[in-house]
């Protein structure tokens, strides 16, 4: 009779602290991989009960390097609970896994092109960085890198800088890679404390290396490989489709944003600076060829370019060469 009530006890014991099982399904067929925050399982008990996210676990896997980062949360609904993640920015599967005690369900979330342009300005939606900390990370990467090149030795400057829109371009293209060690001691940068983007990294997009819009017009199906995107974009190219305006008066400017002239006199016309330091009261450019010259790269406090001795070179709206402030179009989800 002991040994009985024993097995019992045992079997009520067992039955009271054995994980409750859980239905894991799919909240669609396909999601779009456009870089945001989706829904894309929904965690539930088959019978209605409510579920107990925080004795879960959740974790993907996939990408397209080993450098890819993929998060998830759970997120309570009523009784169930939804599993997120950040999309990714091209079409490819992922596998999430769901674990509560001693169980674990795997399920497969697939995620296709997206080639939606909601401004119309040539870059699709799923590399604008629709997280608040991925855009102050990007901004901060790329003003903090146009002003390393400006006090590095030219013997440890990109070779690649010779001109503004090349400063323009490393910079650019640089903030959006892994920051690794091996990344910060070819760079000459240093330990600046700042993490790396987290939707996507250069060059693992649809576009590849092609980071540039090189002509008008939307983002259509084919542009990440008929030419309408490469590797280089000269001053005119860079304000004029990968960039937006936000005004002709420097209070509108962020530190990372642009401000852009137009010299007519001058054989390449259009020149950039980029707006630095945490104030956005410094700029930093480089001249281009000074006659024979290679040119050089200049740090200046806005408040001294504002009294520049020619007047052309001043970025104020009486200036008819000051173009204005130009923010990069990556940046304009959420402006």
């Amino acid at each position: 009779m002991a040994a009985v009530l024993l097995t019992i006890a045992a079997s009520f014991l067992l039955a009271r602290y054995r994980p409750k099982q859980l239905v894991v399904s799919s909240i669609a067929a396909v999601l779009p991989a456009d870089g945001r925050e989706h829904a894309v399982l929904r965690v539930a008990r088959p019978d209605g009960g409510p579920v107990k996210f925080d004795e879960m676990t959740t974790e993907a896997t996939g990408g397209q390097s080993s450098n890819d980062v993929v998060t998830t949360r759970f997120v309570k609904t009523g009784d169930e609970v939804e599993v997120w993640m950040l999309a990714p920015v091209a079409a490819e599967d992922r596998q999430v896994r769901v674990r509560w005690g001693r169980r674990t369900l795997v399920k497969t979330v697939r995620f296709a092109a997206s080639e939606l342009d909601s401004f119309g300005d040539g870059m699709p939606d799923a590399l604008r960085l629709h997280l608040a900390q991925d855009r102050e990370t990007f901004r901060q990467w790329f003003w903090t890198l146009a002003e390393v090149q400006s006090e590095l030795p030219v013997a440890e400057r990109a070779k690649e800088i010779q001109d503004c829109a090349a400063l323009l371009r490393y910079s650019y293209r640089e903030a959006l890679k892994a920051h690794d060690a091996e990344w910060v001691e070819t760079q000459h940068v240093g330990d600046v404390g700042l993490e790396s983007v987290h939707q996507w990294r250069y060059p693992e997009t649809m576009l590849g290396a092609g980071l540039f819009r090189v002509r008008p017009g939307p983002f259509e199906e084919g542009d990440e490989s008929n030419g309408a995107f490469a590797q280089f974009a000269d001053a005119h190219s860079l304000m004029s489709w990968n960039a937006y305006r936000v005004g002709r008066a420097l209070r509108a400017a962020k530190p990372g944003d642009l401000i852009f002239f137009r010299q007519l006199e001058q054989n390449s016309p259009y020149h950039s600076m980029v707006i630095t330091g945490r104030d956005a009261d410094w700029v930093v450019y480089h001249t281009g060829p000074i006659g024979k010259g290679k040119g050089e790269m200049r740090r200046m406090r806005i408040a001294d370019l504002l009294r520049h001795p020619d007047a052309r070179w001043r970025p104020v709206v009486e200036n008819s060469n000051f173009l204005g402030v130009f923010r990069w179009n990556l940046l304009r989800e959420g402006d």
